[in-house]
């Protein structure tokens, strides 16, 4: 086991030193041991231990535990999620638990039950091992997402989660090919801004980048919209008028909800993808452009191929890349940063506010979420937003019945292992202890 899975035995009885030692060491637990709160202290400051078992009293004569509680705050202050296990008497056992309540990782009393204290220091090294591992997976994904804005433009993109980033990635560096690319996902998911950073990564970057709303037209007025309009072509058309694919000439169109163009449009889509020609409505006159083609679509076309909807040979031409954008609700990690950046600087969330936004399934997406806040800051009565002022719906809570019967039913399948009750029910060491305080719960002594 590498140095850093020791466990620091801090006890100024060196006959319980010894004792902890042989019994980690025979079950293949790295320890070492040191007599006194400094010397514990220093091992710690060095980065010499990953979990302590501390003694509660070390000067001759001394009972009160005292000892024990200032060591257990310098430890704290050093390392706050250092695992530490106190030794205990039963004189002490309400000043354990009040630590245990504040942050320790466990108590144990003396004579302790040497089954229950390896399993307890087996579980939580793992706990901290993994921690660690998780901790240096974060470490490596935040270089990697400050290096990728170091060498793109990511257009104000807010994340954490690995999906977005190897999205945005992908996006970044396919965005210098000139070739057209399909941006797939639910609406609401932020298809446009991943355009937006194709564009901006594109070698046609200063030029016009113009977005057009298939989906927010009617059949009649779309082709219009596209490839413009001359005088005379229909009713009501008395002046000529550019098309959104003669603007976007030497730039980027941005064609979103492509699955809703008419069979027509489609037509002259395609042809403009194939040869970058196409006729105003009502001209004979062939005007030729250049344009790089972002389309974006919630549908899904090959099925709309299927049912005779959607041209196969445009979807073709227009998914030469396709980038698909997962919901929000599939990439959990991105909520609250983005929550904090629509709020920011005026406003934040209460940690109960925050749990309500993880524990919501946002089918609405990103957008949802937006409005969702924009709502919460006209409705809160302070800067600081709680659940309430979401207007969420929350999952159903159990009863304090069930709630109390759960928390027995983990302490028993656990041997009442506190530490392990806890992460089977999802919650800290300090909330199971809260709780069991409330429905009047006691470990058999």
């Amino acid at each position: 086991m590498s140095q850093t899975q020791r466990v620091l035995i801090i006890d100024d009885n060196p006959g319980v030193c010894e004792a902890l030692e042989v019994l980690l060491d025979v079950n293949g637990i790295d320890a070492d041991s040191v007599h006194s709160p400094a010397e514990g202290l220093a091992r710690v400051k060095a980065g010499e231990a990953a979990l302590v078992i501390a003694d509660m009293n070390f000067e001759a004569d001394t009972t009160s535990g005292d000892e024990g509680v200032t060591l257990f705050g310098e430890l704290r202050s050093v390392d706050p999620e250092l695992p530490i296990i106190l030794l205990t008497a039963w004189t002490h056992l309400e000043q354990a638990v009040s630590l245990v309540k504040a942050g320790a990782a466990d108590y144990l009393a003396k004579p302790w039950d040497d089954e229950r204290l390896i399993t307890t220091v087996n579980n939580l090294l793992a706990l901290k091992a993994a921690r660690d591992d998780k901790r240096a997976v974060v470490a490596e994904a935040s270089a990697a997402q400050d290096q990728l804005a170091h060498e793109f433009e990511l257009c104000g993109a807010i994340y954490q989660s690995q999906k977005m980033h190897e999205l945005l990635a992908v996006a970044a560096r396919v965005a210098k090919a000139d070739v057209p690319v399909l941006i797939t996902g639910p609406n609401g998911a932020g298809k446009g801004k991943i355009a937006e950073i194709i564009q901006a990564n594109s070698a046609v970057a200063d030029g016009p980048f113009v977005t057009v709303n298939a989906g927010a037209l009617p059949d009649e007025l779309l082709e219009a919209e596209l490839f413009g309009v001359t005088v005379g072509a229909f009713t009501g058309a008395d002046r000529s008028r550019e098309g959104r694919f003669s603007a976007a000439d030497g730039g980027t169109l941005f064609l979103d909800e492509v699955g809703n163009l008419s069979a027509a449009g489609q037509m002259k889509l395609l042809r403009v993808l194939q040869t970058g020609e196409f006729e105003p409505i009502g001209s004979s006159t062939t005007q030729r452009v250049k344009v790089r083609v972002i389309s974006a679509t919630n549908l899904d076309l090959n099925q709309a191929v299927a049912d005779g909807q959607f041209r196969e040979d445009l979807l073709y031409r227009l998914n030469v890349i396709t980038l698909d954008v997962a919901p929000l609700g599939e990439r959990k990690q991105d909520i609250l940063p983005l929550a904090e950046a629509f709020l920011a600087p005026d406003w934040r969330l209460s940690p109960e506010a925050s749990a309500t936004l993880m524990a919501h399934d946002w089918p609405g997406n990103v957008r949802e979420l937006h409005n969702c806040l924009e709502r919460a800051k006209l409705l809160a009565s302070s800067s600081t937003i709680g659940p309430d002022d979401l207007g969420l719906s929350l999952p159903a809570q159990p009863t304090d019945e069930e709630e109390a019967a759960n928390i027995r039913r983990a302490l028993d399948s656990n041997d009442g292992v506190v530490a392990r009750a806890a992460r089977s029910l999802n919650l800290t060491r300090q909330a199971l202890y809260r709780r069991m305080e409330k429905y009047g719960i006691e470990l058999d002594s």
